[in-house]
């Protein structure tokens, strides 16, 4: 149970952001656990080393003005189940489930957490600079949790699930009363 929660808090944070995860897992972790999964174990480490910290870097600034979020939103969106899938394969150990398994959850759980931020920064019309650093903040614990608290991790992530529901009822709700206005 808590391998399986420990995924889900990797894997939501891949939903936050797609860069800034893989760059602390390789950070806690060290380089070998790149050469253990699929995709990442076919590049060299001091180079996927290099483009996750330029590319966290570019998360972190571009985040911050109205263009960046809404340039960062398509190759977020685009990359997210990815980096989520390879998350929870990083995190998730062979015995608690097949890993097409693992990894079609994490990249599930990923892209639903990137379509709710995307919703609010539509929505709202960009979202609040306190949103962004939030992000931030969350991405980063998120993956820290998952490692040292996978419970508190967890807990959090299945949060996240709620309010993407709670997110969801709320725009449908708004689209029928703007629609009402309309006709």
């Amino acid at each position: 149970m808590i391998e399986i929660l420990a995924t889900l808090s990797a894997s939501a944070a891949a939903g936050i952001r797609v860069g800034m995860p893989l760059l602390i897992v390789g950070l806690l972790q060290g380089s070998q656990v790149w050469s253990e999964i699929p995709i990442l174990s076919r590049i060299s480490p001091p180079v996927l080393l290099g483009f996750l910290t330029v590319w966290s870097l570019i998360e972190l600034f571009a985040s911050k003005k109205l263009l960046g979020q809404r340039s960062l939103q398509l190759v977020e969106l685009l990359f997210s189940p990815i980096v989520g899938a390879i998350m929870a394969l990083a995190v998730a150990s062979a015995n608690i489930a097949p890993n097409w398994l693992i990894a079609l959850i994490g990249g599930l759980l990923a892209l639903v957490l990137q379509l709710v931020q995307i919703g609010w920064f539509y929505r709202l019309r960009g979202l609040p600079l306190w949103a962004v650093f939030l992000q931030d903040i969350l991405c980063v614990v998120l993956v820290l949790l998952a490692f040292k608290a996978p419970w508190s991790g967890g807990l959090i992530t299945l949060l996240l699930l709620w309010f993407a529901v709670r997110s969801a009822q709320q725009w449908y709700d708004w689209y029928w009363q703007r629609g009402r206005r309309i006709h």
